[in-house]
């Protein structure tokens, strides 16, 4: 699927697991990794040669952030035969002359979006930027006045008027944030069928950005978005007939066979129509398909190797209980809680705790400290059985230093939010008199029966 039709509008929408948010794609999006006190891992041995796709490289938990940033690839055109022009100053004036007199207006937004490559990476080594900071200001310039034209003048071109969004809609190149006219632009390469802007158009009435919330309109654009080919726009519009939402009536007929569409062209960016339909064919009692475990596990799998944390803290379950197939495998648990970890799944966070509490032979080697700092990182996402957990930990003095208040802060976050088994510890503790507490240390068949914190 083209970039341009890789990602949703705005933030996350109602139903979850869904596509990811924001106007930019998931390979787009900032991933921001917060900071912890762990200083490295013990990595398990290397799997078999037949599992080497299983094969883990640990997450250090570290002070450290990163973010990944938009980029815009250079592509070939008509203009220039070449993947990836240098960024000159010669260069730009030779290409700024060819391209005038070039009818394309593909080429030409081609053009405007290599000067905006050409604005970040001209004279990166230049010891004198004072200077170039103009000119590069002036190439952002240059882009923006050749996509406005490309977008309201003569024959619209549809490209220009989804970018030009974009960029009104996130305050990409300098400009102000305006959702209206973000909309407005969308609506028009909408007009022009152009599917991810379609998809746009129905995400802003779904929720309310730039016009009024309209959840018939949202759902007729779904539609749309999705008859034209738009992946996301396949999941969304199979959730909403299977669920009945935005007005919709119940339909899982058709929910399944857009679902199914979804599936077939899933990638990275848009791996959700293959969990959704591997919970259905998990669930004996759907009535939407027939009942498929081992269907199922091939869903998730697939999904998982997409990067789809969901599916790849399922796969870790599945192969820590032996569930939908998949046979009793501590390597593969592992390494599958591991993948989502490293993403920020708080579930799979606690998982790895789990397995690091107890360890396993040959596999993992046992470790407090990582068994802590695993279920602090979840519990600090508000994951009630991780906030739990580390009140456990703090209790028994399990990879930090036993601390009865500081346990029972914890105990209270996890209360707060409706975990029985917090509000039941807070009682026996506030019987006893607040008094240490001699307790034995979990076994890895107390984690596996949710007896300490699952």
């Amino acid at each position: 699927m083209p970039p341009s039709q890789s990602a949703p509008y705005l933030g996350p929408g109602p139903y979850q697991p869904g596509p990811p948010g924001a106007y930019l794609g998931a390979s787009q999006a900032s991933l921001v990794r917060g900071p912890s006190n762990a200083s490295s891992f013990q990595a398990p041995p290397p799997p078999p040669p037949e599992e080497v796709e299983f094969e883990m490289n640990r997450p250090r938990l570290q002070r450290s952030e990163t973010a990944a940033s938009v980029s815009l690839k250079t592509q070939k055109t008509k203009a220039i035969d070449l993947s990836a022009p240098p960024y000159t100053k010669e260069y730009i004036d030779q290409y700024r002359q060819r391209i005038k007199d070039d009818p394309d207006p593909e080429a030409h937004f081609q053009y405007a979006k290599y000067l905006i490559d050409a604005a970040k990476k001209i004279g990166t080594d230049a010891k004198e930027q004072r200077g170039l900071r103009k000119y590069r200001d002036s190439l952002i310039q240059e882009s923006l006045k050749v996509i406005r034209r490309l977008a309201t003048q003569g024959e619209p071109y549809d490209e220009a008027q989804f970018f030009l969004a974009n960029c009104h809609g996130t305050g990409m190149l300098g400009l102000q944030v305006d959702h209206e006219r973000a909309y407005h632009l969308y609506l028009q390469a909408a007009k022009q069928n152009h599917a991810a802007a379609c998809y746009r158009v129905a995400v802003c009435n779904e929720i309310g950005a730039g016009t009024k919330a309209d959840p018939q309109r949202a759902a007729a654009f779904y539609r749309k978005a999705a008859s034209l080919g738009d992946t996301a726009a396949m999941y969304k519009l199979g959730v909403i007939l299977l669920r009945g939402l935005l007005k919709q009536q119940p339909n899982p007929r058709e929910a399944i066979g857009w679902l199914r569409r979804a599936a077939e062209q899933a990638d990275e960016e848009n791996p959700h129509a293959l969990h959704e339909l591997a919970m259905l064919y998990e669930n004996p009692t759907n009535g939407v398909v027939p009942h498929d475990p081992a269907y199922a596990k091939e869903l998730y799998t697939r999904a998982a190797h997409l990067g789809y944390t969901h599916s790849q803290f399922k796969l870790g379950q599945c192969y820590e209980y032996g569930t939908l197939t998949c046979p009793v495998d501590p390597r593969r648990s592992i390494a599958w809680y591991t993948k989502a970890a490293e993403k920020g799944h708080a579930e799979a966070e606690l998982a790895l705790s789990g397995w690091y509490l107890t360890g396993s032979e040959g596999v993992l080697k046992q470790s407090d400290s990582e068994a802590y700092l695993w279920a602090r990182r979840a519990a600090n996402k508000g994951l009630s059985k991780a906030e739990y957990a580390v009140g456990y930990y703090a209790e028994v003095g399990i990879g930090v230093k036993q601390d009865i208040e500081f346990a029972k802060r914890w105990y209270m976050r996890a209360a707060a939010q409706g975990n029985k088994r917090a509000m039941n510890r807070l009682t026996e503790m506030k019987r006893n008199g607040n008094k240490r507490a001699n307790m034995a240390r979990p076994t890895r068949q107390d984690a596996k029966d949710e007896c300490v914190i699952v």
